[in-house]
C-alpha cells in the first residue's frame, strides 16, 4: 500500500503541477497558498498532520480547498482525515486522490463527495508505468468546478 509507480509524481510534475496552474490561471480564485504535509507512520500523527492543515485554513480564512495526494492506502488516512477536518470547520473541500477500481479509500467520512479519482489505467489498478496515475489538467479542472459548486452552495445557505 502507499505510492507505488504509476501514481509516485516525478520532479517534472511537482515543477509543472497542473493543480497549482488551473488555479493560479482562474480569475475568480484567489490562490492564498500552498500547504505542503508529509505523510507519516504513526496513527496519532496522521490525525495530528490532517488537523493542523485544516486548521491552517481556518486561520487563512480560506473560502475553499483542493486537497491532492500522491499515495494511496495508508496514505488515505492523512487525507481523509483533513477533508473530514477542513468539512467540520465548514470550508468547502475538494480533492485529487488515486481511487480506481480496487484501492478504494481505506477509511471514510462524510466529507469525500468532491475528490476526484486520478486513476488512468483500463482496469483500475495501480501500474508499472511511472506517472501514469498522476493528476492531469482534466482532473484539476474537475476538482476546480466541484470546489465552485461548494463554495456557491455554502453561500447560498447563508442567504
Amino acid at each position: 500500500m502507499g505510492i507505488g509507480p504509476s501514481t509516485k509524481e516525478t520532479s517534472l510534475h511537482h515543477f509543472r503541477d497542473p493543480l497549482l496552474e488551473v488555479v493560479a490561471e482562474d480569475t475568480d480564485l484567489d490562490l492564498m497558498g500552498l500547504i505542503i504535509v508529509g505523510t507519516p507512520d504513526d496513527n496519532k500523527d496522521k490525525i495530528r498532520v490532517g488537523t493542523r492543515a485544516a486548521a491552517m485554513a481556518e486561520m487563512m480564512r480560506a473560502d475553499g480547498v483542493i486537497i491532492s495526494s500522491d499515495g494511496w492506502g495508508n496514505s488515505d488516512v492523512d487525507f481523509t482525515n483533513t477533508c473530514e477536518q477542513l468539512g467540520i470547520r465548514d470550508i468547502p473541500v475538494t480533492g485529487l486522490n488515486f481511487s480506481g477500481t480496487v484501492a478504494q479509500f481505506v477509511v471514510v467520512n462524510d466529507y469525500l463527495d468532491g475528490i476526484v479519482d486520478i486513476n488512468k489505467s483500463a482496469d483500475g489498478t495501480e501500474t508499472d508505468v511511472v506517472g501514469e496515475n498522476n493528476m492531469v489538467k482534466l482532473d484539476c479542472l474537475k476538482a476546480k468546478a466541484l470546489l465552485k459548486l461548494k463554495m456557491r452552495q455554502k453561500e447560498q445557505r447563508r442567504e
